[in-house]
């Protein structure tokens, strides 16, 4: 399996966006092959690296500067931010404001042909806006999160730190590729350390 994926496994597993919570919703239950001692759900690699390879494809049919880039939280807003820039699209950065893709008469007021969220439940405001305008939904989910109006559930860790900053280098690396703005990973001149954050959060 190991040739077959994006990156090497180990790359994977020491970023740990298998790592799920002990929480498991509904419609994530299809993407959880186990369940730890600890009580943490575990993700499926390949499913994940699958799927990372399917929200390249969709978002890659989108001009770039037609995609919304949703993050909320220190970890995601590193990482996505640096998504948005090597990728040309549109970063929405801490809280999505009521009405920024439903009232025109918002000075932030956007019009999105897609949405790549990093989390369902503290966007939940844009998966609701979204939902009423028919925009499409990319939206990273860990084990915990509602899938409801999302049409392409990419399954990770979606609060992990390095699992964040791989999963956006992944994501912006097969963008690119699939893009025909570049031909190898070779050409991507970036690393995972770019989209991290550097700023550790402490446990509460």
């Amino acid at each position: 399996m190991a040739n077959e994926l994006l990156i090497d496994q180990a790359t994977y597993l020491e970023a740990g966006v298998h790592i799920g919570t002990k929480v498991k919703t509904p419609g994530m239950k299809r993407y959880i092959y186990k369940v730890r001692e600890d009580g943490l759900y575990l993700l499926e690699l390949a499913t994940i690296d699958k799927k990372i390879r399917e929200a390249a494809k969709t978002l890659a049919q989108y001009e770039p500067k037609n995609i919304a880039v949703t993050a909320s939280r220190i970890y995601a807003i590193a990482s996505a931010s640096k998504f948005a820039e090597i990728t040309g699209s549109k970063l929405v950065s801490g809280r999505v404001m009521p009405g920024i893709f439903t009232n025109p008469n918002r000075p932030d007021y956007m019009e999105p042909s897609l949405i790549l969220l990093r989390d369902t439940r503290n966007e939940r405001q844009a998966v609701k806006e979204a939902s009423k305008t028919s925009i499409p939904i990319v939206a990273l989910c860990d084990t915990d999160n509602w899938i409801k109006f999302v049409d392409l559930v990419l399954p990770c860790n979606n609060k992990g730190r390095r699992s964040l900053a791989l999963i956006y280098y992944l994501l912006a690396r097969e963008f690119l590729k699939e893009k025909g703005l570049i031909k190898a990973n070779e050409e991507f001149n970036y690393k995972v350390s770019d989209f991290e954050a550097k700023v550790e959060m402490k446990a509460k």
